[in-house]
């Protein structure tokens, strides 16, 4: 768990930085440090959703035969 608050942490800061960066509005980079993060976590979700559908599709590969 720690990991994953870290690299959200990480995100938004990102997120806050490169917005600013773009704008110099603190307010902007603030925004975007809010709404891109959580719509990339909405989005996250759903690709991890069709991604196990198309894995229960694939048929089991046997493992390597060890010598």
């Amino acid at each position: 768990m720690a990991k994953t608050l870290s690299f959200a942490g990480l995100h938004v800061g990102v997120a806050f930085g490169v917005g600013y960066a773009m704008t110099g509005n603190p307010w902007v980079g603030g925004a975007l440090a809010l709404v891109e993060p959580a719509c990339n976590t909405v989005v996250f979700h759903f690709h991890e959703k069709v991604w196990k559908r198309i894995e229960a599709r694939r048929p089991a590969v046997p493992p390597p035969l060890q010598v």
